[in-house]
């Protein structure tokens, strides 16, 4: 079976009682008890309304990284909000407070990855959490890239579904493959290792490519150029295709911090004491204007350094998108948080809960979480 032919929830004969086993993304910043951005959240609501409506009971299982909170407990009351969810603080407890699930329900169970046997793909441990669903439906795109029990183990156990945004994701990312031109493709952000084999395979299929974030820090370094203090690759990347090519647009001014200060300069005025944290004004408007002849954009990564609050050029360019006109495709948890600061995210045609996972989607076209749904044959 192809990567693509994967079955949809919305196709499973789901019954009244039946139990789920529904893998989630819900790994979202939570901070004194309050859920801080709900958008995983939300684009996940559909799936679980589906299930609810239909009478399922349903036990989720997400995870939540270091810097996102300690529990997922926030994530409950959340979701209590719109559909009835209880919250069990371990799987052991889930183990229990799943046997008395009524019809339509949801029991969230606490972080997985807290869990001996979910990042090392445990088979012992998949059978546990099978044994929580007569079916599994994964919902988490965003972390199919990850080989764990939770994405990888069950669907050799379960009859196995994709979610509704899962599908979409797929849908949605695999069109940028292919794209109508002339075609922009901007990325930013860092990591050139995990970047760079999408941007030589994309090389060919974009009128334009635009480099920017520590990525382009990589190349201006590759190219001899000064980048002072500022952020760039822990290896040195071979760039010599890239530097070559026509198709890619570098920033042609930056914003740096020098001593007590910011200015705005040309890449070539980088003195060695400089920090480059975002693109100047000059290249926004280039970005403007490259979005504005664009038919289709695809953008991951942002142009400056957000966390620390240089975020003009992205909010910038997330405007310049929104008003193109042209399709568009953004994903990558920074880029997505300065679109949703904007304001924008319903202007965009369709934003990717993936950042890894949607680049390593459409560097390899397939992910390990894809392919364990697409071999399940039970």
């Amino acid at each position: 079976m192809a990567s693509g032919e994967i079955k949809s929830v919305a196709d499973a004969k789901l019954s009244q009682g039946m139990r789920v086993l529904l893998r989630a993304d819900f790994n979202v910043p939570c901070a004194k008890g309050v859920v801080e951005s709900d958008y995983r959240i939300r684009r996940a609501l559909p799936t679980l309304e589906l299930l609810s409506r239909l009478g399922c009971r349903t036990v989720i299982v997400s995870h939540l990284d270091e810097n996102s909170g300690t529990t997922l407990a926030p994530v409950a009351e959340y979701l209590n909000q719109k559909i009835p969810v209880a919250f069990a603080g371990s799987l052991k407890a889930a183990e229990q407070q799943a046997k008395k699930l009524q019809e339509g329900t949801f029991l969230l169970v606490e972080n997985i990855r807290r869990e001996k046997g979910e990042t090392e793909n445990s088979e012992a441990f998949a059978h546990r959490l099978a044994k929580l669903g007569d079916i599994y439906v994964n919902e988490a795109f965003a972390v199919s890239h990850r080989r764990h029990a939770s994405i990888v183990g069950v669907p050799k156990i379960l009859p196995s579904y994709a979610g509704l945004l899962f599908v979409a994701e797929i849908r949605h990312l695999r069109s940028a493959l292919s794209p109508e031109n002339p075609a922009l493709f901007v990325l930013g952000g860092a990591k050139f290792e995990t970047k760079l084999p999408l941007l030589v395979k994309l090389l060919e299929r974009y009128a334009n490519i635009f480099v920017g974030g520590a990525l382009a820090n990589d190349i201006f370094k590759s190219m001899g150029r000064e980048i002072g203090l500022s952020k760039a690759s822990s290896f040195a990347p071979d760039l010599k295709k890239i530097i070559k090519s026509s198709r890619v647009r570098m920033p042609i001014d930056v914003m740096v911090k020098r001593g007590d200060g910011v200015v705005i300069i040309s890449p070539e005025e980088v003195k060695v004491s400089d920090t480059i944290v975002d693109v100047g004004p000059e290249t926004s408007a280039l970005l403007e204007e490259l979005a504005r002849r664009s038919k289709f954009i695809l953008w991951n990564g942002p142009l400056g350094i957000c966390e620390d609050g240089f975020a003009r050029g992205t909010e910038h360019l997330a405007k310049a998108i929104a008003t193109s006109g042209a399709q568009s495709i953004l994903g990558g948890g920074d880029t997505v948080a300065a679109v949703e600061k904007s304001g924008l995210t319903e202007r965009f045609g369709f934003v990717s809960t993936g950042g890894g996972a949607m680049l390593e989607f459409l560097a390899n076209e397939t992910l390990p979480g894809i392919e364990a749904l697409a071999q399940n044959n039970l």
